[in-house]
Order: structure tokens, then C-alpha cells, then sequence
């Protein structure tokens, strides 16, 4: 079985390697939309599921299988993806420190069984409490770069920022390897 991970996230690119030995990398370029009116658990879905589509439509794609994901955090109903820029990274770190979230990883699978196309899409949710940061701290941490290409403005791998996680801990890195791992033991299970 071949496989094409629809995105240039190299924490992504790590954990795809746990699951399967041999995959391209093609990562999705178009602009992400949708409903902002969307939960997160929906929006995730949506995201992941164009970029697997946006993948899929490629001649080079033909005869094999697309992961596409799509990770936000959201805090009281607010998603919070990348940062715009510095100012808006300290508002996210703020709002989160010393506070509860939720991390959302949508997933969409796509590719071809019998000659039909086959598309599968999930999500997986993980909760997230902030330690309490100070405001030296975020500023800080914001100064080191790590935010800006970050759901949330936060990598949970950099440390010193989560208190406890309740779920997955390689959803809040990028991508469910839980998840994908029973998907992909599915999809094997087709041919």
C-alpha cells in the first residue's frame, strides 16, 4: 500500500513514521475554508478533508492512499490557530495560561478499494491545562520563534508550558497516532 501525507509539518511527517514505513510527502497549498460557524470538532474535519481532496485530485496521487490533518486549539469556543504575529502569540498565551482547552486533530483518509473511492474521516480531542505563565515567561518563549507555526501559539513538546493532558499526547503534537493507527489497520484491511 502506498501513501502521501498531505502535509509539510515535519512533527507530522515523525508520527506518520510511527504508523506506516515507506510514504511521499505532498503537502496541501490551498487556502483552508470554512465555516467559522463550525465546532471544532467539524472544522478539523473539514480542514484535514480538503487537503486529503486537494492531494487526491494529482495525477501523482492515483492508486494510493492520502492523510490529510488539521489541528486548532480552542478555548471557550474560540479557535485559536496559528499566531499572525508576536502580539496576537501573547494574546493566545495569555488567554490560555493557567487554563483548560481542548486540542482538536481532524483526519481524513482517502483512496481507492475495488476501483471506488473511499474516503474516512474522524477527529480526536485532547484536553489541555496550562501551567501558569508569567508574563517574562510568555515573552520569553515567544521570543525563541517556536509559537509562530503553532495552533494555539504553543508547541506541548517545548515544555515548561502544560500542566496535565487528558488524551492523546501526539494529537497535541500534530497528529493522533491512536486514531490513525486504527484507520490505518482498517484501510489494510481492504484489499
Amino acid at each position: 500500500m502506498e501513501w502521501i501525507l498531505a502535509s509539510a509539518s515535519p512533527r507530522r511527517k515523525e508520527l506518520f513514521a510511527q504508523l506506516v514505513e515507506k510514504f511521499e510527502i505532498i503537502p496541501a497549498k490551498g487556502e483552508e475554508k470554512a465555516e467559522s460557524s463550525l465546532s471544532p470538532e467539524k472544522l478539523v474535519q473539514v480542514l484535514a478533508e480538503q487537503k486529503a481532496e486537494e492531494i487526491a485530485s494529482l495525477p501523482q496521487a492515483k492508486g494510493k492512499w492520502i492523510l490529510g490533518a488539521d489541528t486548532i486549539v480552542a478555548l471557550d469556543g474560540e479557535v485559536l490557530g496559528k499566531p499572525k504575529d508576536e502580539v496576537d502569540a501573547k494574546r493566545m498565551l495569555t488567554a490560555l495560561s493557567d487554563r483548560e482547552h481542548g486540542v482538536y486533530t481532524g483526519v481524513c483518509f482517502i483512496g481507492t478499494h475495488h476501483g471506488e473511492r473511499v474516503k474516512f474521516t474522524d477527529f480526536a480531542c485532547t484536553k489541555v491545562l496550562f501551567e501558569r505563565l508569567t508574563s517574562e515567561q510568555i515573552d520569553e518563549y515567544i521570543k525563541s520563534g517556536s509559537p509562530m507555526d503553532k495552533a494555539g501559539a504553543y508547541g506541548i513538546q517545548d515544555g515548561g508550558l502544560v500542566k496535565e493532558i487528558t488524551g492523546s499526547y501526539s494529537n497535541v503534537v500534530g497528529l493522533p497516532v491512536e486514531l490513525c493507527a486504527s484507520w490505518i489497520e482498517r484501510i489494510e484491511k481492504l484489499r
